[in-house]
Formats: C-alpha cells, structure tokens, sequence
C-alpha cells in the first residue's frame, strides 16, 4: 500500500483502480483491497466532522471537497470546529490514514462513498438539488464493483434511488450484487460539544439488505448505535420527519410567546414549568426566527414533493410560512418598542448583538439577523452589530455592514439581542437602553413596566 499524506492530491494523477473490478459478492471482512476505507465528499459542517470521527476510528480517509480554498482552510486549522475536533483534525493531519484532495478519480480507491453536501432552497423556497446532483453523478461515475456508496445529504424522499440506484444500473452495475447504496442523514448540531457525534445514534435504510449490512457496518465504525429501517424511502423519510416536528414546534413556541407578551405573562416561565412533567412535552423556546440548512429548509422538499404529487400538507405549510414571517415580526416589534420612546423606526440607530444563526459557531447560513439587518436598513434605520466571529455582513441591498467593536459608543436606540454567544460582554447595555430579546421576551416587560 503506498503512503497517504494530508497534501492536496493532483487531479492529473491516474486513478489506482479499474473501472471494470470483477463482480463479486464482497463481504465486509473481504473490503480490504481498497486503499481507503471510506471517502467523505463534500468537506463543510457535516463532511469534516465525519471525516474526522472516522480517522479517529482507525479508518483510512479519503477526504474530498470540489473546492481547493476549502481544502487549505483545513490543513491550516482555520475551519469551525468544536474544540475536540480542532484536536482531532490536527494529530489526523499528521498521520499517513487522511488524504485531502479536490481529486474526484480518487473516489475509486475508497471502498465506501459518503456524500455529505449542502442541500439548501432557493428565493422561492424550491429545493435547490444542484450541489448534490453533481456530487452524485461524480459519484457515479467513478464508482467500481464492491463499493458501498452512501448518502447522507437531506433530501426529498426517494432522492437516493433516482440520483444514485437508477444512474449505478444505467451504468451496469447490480445494486446489492457487486454494488451497494444506502441512506443514512447526518444527525450534527454544529457548534453543540454535550453530546460527543459517537454517541448520536444514525438512523439507515439500504436499497437492499446486503446494501443494508455494510451500511450498519460502516456506521458502526465510530456510532455506538444504529437503528436500521430497512428501506431507503423510509430512512429519508424519517429526516424529515425530525426537522419537521421541529419546525412546527419552534412556531408553536413564537406563538405562544406573543400570546404570553400579550397577557402579561412570561413565557420561559411557562416553558420551564411545562418541562416538569416527565413525559408528553418537550420545551422549545421562542426566538427571532430559525437559521441553519435544516429547519428553514428540509421541510420544503417534503412540501415540495408533495406540491408535485398534488398532496397538500396543511399544518406544515403553515409552519413554514409563520417560520419564514417571524423575522419581519420582530422588525415590527422594533418599529413599535421605537414608537414608544418617540423614535421613528426610519431615523432610529439598531445595534443586533449576534448575528449567526445559533450560539458559538460562525455561521450565516439562512440566519434571521440578515433579512432582520437588510430590512431594518431598507426602512431608512442606521444599523450595526457585535459579534466577534465576523468582520462584517453584506445586506440584500449589497452594502457592507462592518462589525462594532466598541458597541458603547454606537450610541443605539435600540439593542437587538438576536443570538448569544457565550463568550459574549454586554456589560455594555445601559439599565435604560431600550432592548429586544426575541429569544427572552420577559424583556419586554421589563420595559414595559
């Protein structure tokens, strides 16, 4: 076997592998003519930490990303990660059991395949399937006898079967036979270090039993349990089902906080007293609006299946509408908590304290601080914001805002306080500032009286 260094592989290189391996039936001890035990495509919040817990049990990992940028970012430690995998990737690094390369012929050297790319929506809420159609057909192509090739992006349900069991049989190959393909969604919470990714259980469904057990095998590398479903329709489906059941409860949660503001009642108080009872509730709390590639997202490509199957889904579409309307409630609630000091929302200076989507991570990926920040600025207010992991933010109009570092002299009518980091001081706010806590809206109140 040669040696694998953590270098940027050359696309030029030829591939180790034949396309045209024997057919043959490989059980799970007989893998072992691979170079690599499992490559991870695609090398963003789900695909790094994937790589990384797999080298950290032992496998030989082969790490690809289309993006060359992405790649230096991680070989210089400049990537987000929680803390332990800042250590892990870095003694990883060091080892001769990682390669990252942008090289795509080397998928032929992995004898698994795990595709981990975004799967986002675009402005008008429809899936946007570009980055893992070309992951898959890349995929695809490369593909040889003996692999298991698993998907791991959330999609629509029966996505695994059209991208990747349909062009595999188009390509010759017979799926369970001398090819194998499953479906298991990552279950990651970027920025979350309490529960270790080991000990998250992941849920599979192959396109065959054979497919199945390498998947349960390949799973069990580094997750302590995996929980087998037994189709791909169903472990696709069952993704959807978790961020939906989400999404419906975080809207229940905004509501029942304008209702508590509404009646004078404050609604963590509710929440926490609710969270007694040991069994049929589980807490949610209320906040400016819903960020990251999951909830804001999933939820529309089951929706927008079903649109396409003339099924309608009544309760969950009204989720995501409230969902989506929640950041322009909050700029009204600013309009109005401005009203009250005489301020009018078009003259008023905004500072928002935490603009990523959740607590410690520097990410903006669909987070309400940008349509709240775009839409304070187009009604003529002044804005600004704090939070140390980044430098400055680029609103829908195309101007610039640059992080303040010395929040106290921005001088604000108003102080936004749309995510927490822990780390954060706001020491800063006078007893007298005028503040809004989506996530807190006992706040309000406070002011109030």
């Amino acid at each position: 076997m040669s040696t694998i260094t953590p270098a940027l592989a050359d696309e030029r290189d030829e591939p180790r592998h034949s396309h045209d391996r024997p057919r043959a039936v490989l059980r799970v001890e007989e893998r072992g003519a691979f170079e690599f035990d499992v490559a991870v495509v695609g090398l963003g919040y789900v695909g790094l930490p994937t790589a990384i817990s797999y080298h950290a049990a032992g496998c030989r990992v082969l790490a690809l990303d289309a993006s060359d940028g992405r790649l230096a970012t991680i070989t210089r430690g400049d990537a987000d990660l929680l803390e332990r995998d800042q250590r892990r990737l870095t003694e990883a690094l060091l080892t001769d059991r990682l390669l990252l390369t942008s090289r795509a012929r080397s998928l032929s050297d992995a004898a698994a395949v795990v595709i981990c790319v975004p799967t986002p929506v675009d402005e008008y809420l429809t899936p946007d399937l570009r980055l893992l159609a070309g992951a898959c057909e890349t995929v695809v192509a490369n593909a040889v006898a003996g692999q298991l090739i698993m998907l791991t992006s959330t999609t629509y349900v029966g996505c695994t079967d059209d991208l990747l069991v349909k062009p595999l049989r188009e390509r010759g190959f017979e799926i369970g036979t001398d090819i194998f393909v499953a479906f298991s969604a990552e279950r990651i919470d970027p920025g979350n270090d309490s529960v270790e990714q080991e000990a998250i259980p992941r849920v599979v469904g192959g396109a065959d039993p054979a497919s199945e057990q390498l998947a349960d095998h390949l799973l069990h590398q580094y997750a302590r349990a995996v929980h087998r479903v037994g189709s791909l329709r169903a472990a696709e489906m069952t993704k959807l089902l978790e961020n939906t059941f989400r999404a419906v409860n975080i809207a229940l949660a905004n509501e029942f906080a304008d209702i508590c503001e509404h009646l004078g009642i404050a609604v963590n108080d509710v929440i926490d007293a609710a969270a007694t009872k040991p069994y049929g509730f589980m807490p949610f709390r209320p906040g400016p609006g819903v960020g990251g590639h999951c909830i804001p997202c999933d939820p529309h490509y089951l929706l927008w299946q079903l649109r396409r199957e003339r099924i309608s889904a009544p309760l969950i579409e009204r989720t995501m509408t409230e969902i989506a309307s929640r950041p322009g409630r909050v700029v009204e609630r600013a309009r109005t908590m401005l009203a009250g000091r005489g301020v009018p929302l078009g003259r008023a200076r905004i500072l928002v304290v935490g603009i990523s989507y959740k607590p410690d991570v520097a990410d903006l990926r669909e987070s309400p601080a940008l349509e709240i920040l775009s839409t304070l600025a187009r009604e003529g207010a002044l804005v600004g914001f704090v939070d140390d992991h980044f430098e400055e933010v680029r609103l829908d109009s195309g101007d610039v805002v640059t992080a303040t570092r010395r929040p106290e002299f921005f001088e604000p009518d108003l102080v936004l306080i749309h995510t927490r980091h822990t780390n954060a001081h706001l020491d800063w706010i006078a007893e007298s500032q005028l503040v809004l806590d989506p996530r807190n809206p006992e706040t309000l109140l406070r002011v109030a009286s």
